[in-house]
């Protein structure tokens, strides 16, 4: 039998099993690396899977051969790095949750480091295993002693429900779980560390920040600068580093790893991913989603109100979704109200048979009125095309989106009034600054407690350069890379389309332009990787 160890860029290397040993191993004794103690098992060369160069992708997949199989069983574990990988003399010591009242009653305080979480758990009988990730949570050596942590926290991009819960655990889940006291703020995002003074914090500093909206710390885009941030980490002393912020901050958040590895620091680097939209890759979801979902009922409550107290209502509401559609296609599926939903990943066009025109007609024949959900992030192409716009990006290199509520509004009023003699009473809502600025509700509360408490219990055991997040509903350490390597996004050939497609009755907008087998093949993949145009006819 032989493990494979390889890494993002496809470097592997053999670890042969010691002769003393059996040649094989039953699928439930397949071994794994063990990051609490990261000592050797003894069929190991000692070390030999830490002398590996770390890859840009910070995972080592390994592969387990057993018994009962000829073949690869598919076992693959995305790993994390940790601080011993490259400084192998790191002393641990034991967890203080060991003497913690709270965790007195609890079974088994500390994850064993054989624990892992399965990608996917839908799988058939002759399916490999898979990928796996390491289970989140605290370990019974950490490589930190409490009194010597120094920890920062800084939170970059845009506000999101739920980041001011994620400041106050991290604050006290370090001081009262691990007793630390040193925990600093950084203030206005990446550029913060060499700009800006710090902020001292407490528990009783965070104490109630979890009760409002926006973040405690204040945030920023762009500003990161590798070498300064890191001069700024190694000449305050701080060991270990909270990153909350979207998919360009989590790669800065790598970026800052690296060079800490690259100059053999003592730091670990914790990710706490954060979006709106919901377009984080692997995890279930990201925190303030559920919060954005709930509060967007009001606004579409609204718009049916106005739209059904006149003749021939029309109501537009605008929600977030850049690229992807979550917020839009679970808002809707939520309300029941609604009649038609855009998203970026779905194409429509406007005029002619099954075009969106003939189906506000139609609906406004039965029912005397309409409401549309639409994403900020569909139809751009177009707009940017009647607006005559260059493609301008902001400063963390995001496209800067071209308002597409009004332009569909005055699309619709224009073609009713001056094409179809029909007059329409259009109202317009756009709720999503006050979406994005309200406090998290109980659900992403609860959900930003388990992120924070999980990053400190990752970096207190020496892990470094990973994020947190639910993977199938058990939170898990996940390489940076396999969280910024792509976006998550609507599946127009997943059920919960088609979900959203049977509770509205909207039209598919698949017309004879579009032939039906485009779902079937790499087309469908195509357009839900790129903003797709809008086709006019």
């Amino acid at each position: 039998m032989e493990i494979t160890v390889s890494s993002g860029l496809s470097r592997s290397s053999s670890l042969p099993l010691r002769p003393s040993l059996p040649a094989t191993r039953s699928k439930s004794q397949a071994s794994f690396l063990s990051p609490s103690s990261y000592q050797p098992k003894p069929f190991f060369k000692p070390r030999s899977f830490i002398r590996f160069p770390l890859s840009w992708r910070q995972s080592q997949p390994i592969r387990s051969q057993s018994s009962d199989q000829t073949a690869d069983d598919g076992f693959v574990l995305e790993d994390v790095p940790h601080l011993t990988n490259f400084l192998p003399d790191l002393p641990s010591y034991p967890n203080p949750l060991k003497k913690s009242q709270a965790y007195a009653v609890v079974k088994e305080t500390f994850v064993s480091p054989e624990d892992v979480l399965v990608e996917k758990i839908v799988v058939r009988k002759d399916s490999p295993r898979g990928v796996h990730f390491r289970r989140a949570g605290p370990r019974e050596k950490v490589y930190f002693k409490s009194e010597e942590v120094r920890a920062c926290i800084v939170t970059c991009g845009g506000l999101c429900p739920g980041i001011n819960t994620v400041i106050r655990e991290i604050v006290c889940g370090l001081n009262i779980m691990y007793g630390v006291d040193n925990i600093i703020g950084i203030e206005g995002g990446y550029r913060g560390f060499y700009s800006r003074n710090t902020l001292r914090l407490t528990p009783k500093v965070v104490s109630d920040i979890h009760k409002r909206g926006g973040t405690f710390l204040q945030t920023s885009r762009g500003g990161h600068d590798t070498h300064k941030i890191v001069d700024n980490i190694q000449d305050r002393g701080i060991n270990q580093v909270y990153i909350i912020g979207g998919d360009g901050t989590q790669k800065g958040a790598a970026l800052i790893y690296k060079e800490i590895e690259k100059r053999g620091l003592q730091v670990a680097v914790a990710g706490i991913p954060k979006t709106i939209d919901n377009d984080i890759a692997v995890i279930d979801k990201s925190f303030g989603f559920d919060t954005a979902v709930e509060e967007a009922q009001r606004a579409i409550n609204a718009a049916h109100v106005e739209v059904e107290s006149v003749e021939n209502g029309v109501g537009i509401v605008k929600l977030m979704g850049r690229y992807s559609g979550f917020i839009a296609m679970f808002a809707t599926l939520a309300n029941r109200d609604v009649d038609c939903c855009l998203i970026p990943e779905s194409p429509f066009y406007l005029e002619g048979q099954g075009g969106l025109f003939e189906f506000i007609e139609q609906r406004l024949k039965e029912n005397g009125h309409m409401v549309i959900v639409i994403a900020e992030g569909a139809g751009q192409d177009d707009v940017a095309q009647d607006m005559h716009a260059f493609n301008e990006k902001d400063a963390s290199g995001n496209r800067l989106l071209l308002d597409v509520g009004p332009w569909l509004s005055q699309k619709i009023k224009d073609h009713f009034s001056k094409v179809r003699k029909m007059a329409v009473n259009m109202k317009y809502i756009d709720p999503t600054y006050m979406i994005r600025a309200i406090p998290s509700n109980a659900s992403d509360n609860i959900y930003c407690t388990l992120l924070a408490q999980s990053a400190v219990h990752g970096a207190m055991a020496g892990f470094s350069g990973f994020t947190v997040g639910p993977v199938n509903s058990r939170h898990a350490y996940i390489p940076i890379s396999r969280v910024t390597e792509t976006q998550n996004i609507v599946k127009l050939t997943d059920r919960m389309w088609a979900r959203l497609l049977a509770s509205t009755n909207q039209p598919s907008f698949l017309g004879n332009e579009q032939p039906q087998e485009i779902v079937d093949g790499e087309k469908i993949g195509a357009m839900n990787n790129t903003n797709t145009k809008i086709a006019t006819t």
